[in-house]
């Protein structure tokens, strides 16, 4: 078979993209070692097809053969095999030029004992219509061009390698069922505590003979929808400004992380410990009384997100604080922020959701490199090999990683994370701090909402939680089906927002959940007022 003429790249990238499911690829570790005494190794990631060639299971049982590069020919011809012969050789070629079946007939012609396809861009499996070859018996297999570089400046031009794959993992991944734990008990701890705030405040100012006492308690947590709009818009501008200037921003928000998940992480506790009624010695300063258990708090607190600061590149236990500190962070903000109404909820969820669809779906189109800029953001750009499509995805945690990530997402690690297998497998499932907040605001609102009507059996907040918990299943769902990452919001928002409102149209109280109750049902003379005039009412929103 003569030499075929190549496609061009991006054409090349969809049909072996589109064929990729198709086939029945399988990964498998290459392991490679050089030679001498001392001689260093490492393992890489290779993608084969076991219909066409069984490896072993072990290294122990794997065979030992020596590299050949060949990447600087196309090996399309029985002349491009160099005068030194391939002979029990594992030779490495380029993709391209002629088919790389064409590529492993003339190795195997040439007595090689195995054909590696380096790829400049996409790990291609191994698949094709080889009944045309039935002699091919070589072992065909593809990686990365990059790993290719990385061995040879590792481990210098003579090499050895052996080829194996270790059993598979079990199909079902228990980091899906840890990541919807977390990410649902935060959103109903969350909304649930800023219901008892809300009850807190509505006796408060039943109580308060001061009006404007009773206002000032409000004025810090409460958005208006123009508030909403705006913060959006600076969520968009900072998203552009970490993809221009993440080597330097990378680190302020690192900072800031440190500081807000700190300050999380000790209201969270410190609304524990006041519950509990024993070690409340004080001690006065500057005429405060301040309690001694609160200082140990305060500095434990300091010291986790002081410790995840100096060891957030260890990628064998620091994912375990960084998630503690993500989920006291996500707790605060769902307790803390308010929105006043169910239209500043739709606001605020609408416009995340285009934000999240735009910035993961349409800024490919827009990139040099063809990337998203919220999958290089959520996983650090520039010369990073995971491979995601939005919040929730997984993604390859590589050890000692040349670069920093933003921590803005809650980490699980797989079990093949702590085999020989991270190397090829996607291990570390991630959901984004954003899939968390976003929804939670409004299930807090619900909540709220049923603090002022009244409502005994919470029937907002429960249908709002059990909406959420149906949109990370389906969120999941279509991981599993697709093989693909997703943007949890374009799951989550629809459903918490459909379900909110199906039910407020049941109850006949959509025009008072559109605009917030404002304190209604309470008996108080001051402000049984119309829900036309929240302010009246006792209800403040930040100024537009």
């Amino acid at each position: 078979m003569g030499p075929q003429r190549p496609l061009p790249s991006a054409a090349a990238a969809l049909l072996w993209g589109f064929l990729l499911r198709l086939t029945a690829a399988q990964e498998a570790v290459l392991h490679a070692s050089g030679n001498g005494t001392s001689s260093p190794s490492k393992d890489y990631c290779m993608l084969y097809n076991p219909h066409w060639t069984a490896l072993p299971s072990t290294l122990e049982n794997a065979t030992a053969i020596s590299l050949m590069n060949l990447t600087s020919t196309p090996l399309c011809n029985i002349s491009d095999i160099p005068p030194d012969g391939v002979k029990n050789k594992a030779v490495v070629v380029q993709w391209g030029t002629c088919h790389f079946l064409e590529k492993a007939r003339i190795a195997q012609t040439g007595g090689a004992k195995a054909l590696l396809v380096a790829n400049n861009s996409v790990l291609f499996p191994p698949s094709g219509n080889k009944s045309e070859f039935q002699d091919v018996k070589v072992l065909i297999a593809f990686f990365n061009h990059k790993d290719f570089k990385d061995m040879k400046q590792t481990l210098g031009d003579n090499i050895t390698v052996q080829m194996y794959s270790p059993p598979s993992w079990p199909n079902f991944d228990y980091t899906m069922v840890v990541i919807f734990a977390i990410a649902v008990f935060t959103v109903a701890l969350g909304g649930y505590w800023s219901g008892l705030i809300e009850l807190e405040n509505m006796k408060a100012m039943a109580d308060a003979e001061d009006s404007d006492a009773r206002r000032k308690k409000e004025d810090y947590l409460t958005f208006s929808p123009l508030t909403v709009v705006v913060f959006v818009v600076i969520c968009c501008v900072m998203m552009v400004l970490l993809y221009f200037f993440y080597k330097w921003l990378v680190y302020v928000m690192i900072a800031i992380f440190c500081i807000a998940s700190a300050m999380s992480l000790y209201n969270c506790l410190a609304a524990l410990i006041h519950k509990i009624p024993y070690g409340q010695c004080t001690i006065v300063c500057r005429d405060r009384s301040i309690e001694v258990r609160l200082i140990f708090l305060s500095a434990l607190c300091i010291a986790v997100a002081a410790v995840w600061a100096v060891f957030r590149n260890e990628d064998r236990w620091a994912w375990i604080l960084q998630d503690i500190l993500g989920i006291a962070f996500c707790l605060n903000l769902i307790k803390t922020l308010k929105l006043p109404n169910f239209k500043s909820c739709v606001i605020l969820l609408g416009l995340l959701l285009l934000y999240d669809v735009f910035f993961v779906f349409i800024t490919p189109f827009i990139t040099k490199n063809g990337e998203s800029i919220m999958v290089e953001l959520a996983t650090g750009p520039f010369g990073n090999n995971e491979k995601n499509d939005g919040n929730l995805v997984e993604a390859t945690a590589q050890p000692s990683a040349p670069h920093e990530k933003l921590p803005v997402v809650i980490k699980v690690p797989k079990l093949a994370y702590f085999s020989v297998m991270s190397v090829c497998l996607m291990p570390v499932s991630i959901l984004g701090f954003g899939d968390i907040i976003v929804p939670g605001l409004l299930i807090a609102y619900c909540r709220r909402f049923d603090e002022q009507t009244g409502s005994s059996s919470s029937v907002y907040y429960v249908s709002s939680t059990i909406a959420y918990a149906v949109g990370m299943i389906l969120t999941f769902v279509v991981l599993v089906l697709m093989k693909k990452g997703q943007p949890a919001l374009l799951y989550l928002v629809p459903c918490t927002l459909i379900t909110a409102s199906v039910v407020a149209w049941r109850r006949k109280e959509m025009k008072k959940f559109w605009k917030g109750s404002s304190y209604q049902m309470m008996d108080h003379p001051d402000y049984a007022t119309s829900e036309e005039n929240p302010e009246a009412a006792g209800e403040q929103i930040l100024p537009q």
